[in-house]
């Protein structure tokens, strides 16, 4: 497969799973209910990501720095709120 046909599938299998995030950012902003948020899978989680963030950096692969970049601001802001509101 030709290399900018699979970096677009990378941006936009990026931009799908990245998005999902933003329903909940929402809600909790609205409700500020916290209570079905696990606070250790969303610490290992934003880890995990900022891993990924460094990985996509070395390897200078655009897609996993913007999908990454971008769930790593969503995660740290639900994983804030998960400890504000607790």
């Amino acid at each position: 497969m030709d290399a900018s046909v699979t970096e677009l599938i990378g941006l936009v299998a990026g931009c799908l799973t990245t998005g999902s995030f933003i329903p909940q950012v929402f809600k909790i902003l609205k409700t500020r209910d916290v209570s079905g948020i696990s606070l250790v899978m969303y610490v290992a989680f934003t880890i995990g990501v900022l891993l990924w963030c460094i990985y996509g950096f070395s390897h200078g692969q655009i897609s996993i720095i913007a999908s990454n970049g971008i769930t790593l601001a969503l995660a740290s802001v639900i994983l804030g709120m998960k400890l504000r509101y607790r």
